[in-house]
């Protein structure tokens, strides 16, 4: 049997630490700059079967990541989201 943890997670203590972060930094803005194209490209949760996860999920995944990076170098604005 493992040794007790020495700190807990109490959600009410940590969490207004973190939203505070992200309302001041706002990593979850997408910035458009003047001049350039705009992409969209979405990738899609796995879907919650009873087999799990394999091997096939990344495949998808990877592909979107390299159209998205390649569009980037060309100059577009990538907004690349996953899911809804």
């Amino acid at each position: 049997m493992s040794a007790p943890p020495e700190e807990r997670y109490e959600p009410s203590v940590i969490e207004p630490k973190w939203q505070k972060r992200w309302e001041d930094d706002k990593p979850f803005r997408a910035v458009r700059r003047a001049g350039r194209p705009k992409m969209y490209v979405l990738d899609m949760f796995p879907y919650p079967s009873g087999s799990g996860l394999h091997v096939g999920h990344p495949e998808g995944y990877t592909a979107t990541d390299i159209v998205c990076r390649y569009k980037r170098m060309c100059g577009f604005d990538v907004l690349h989201p996953m899911g809804w």
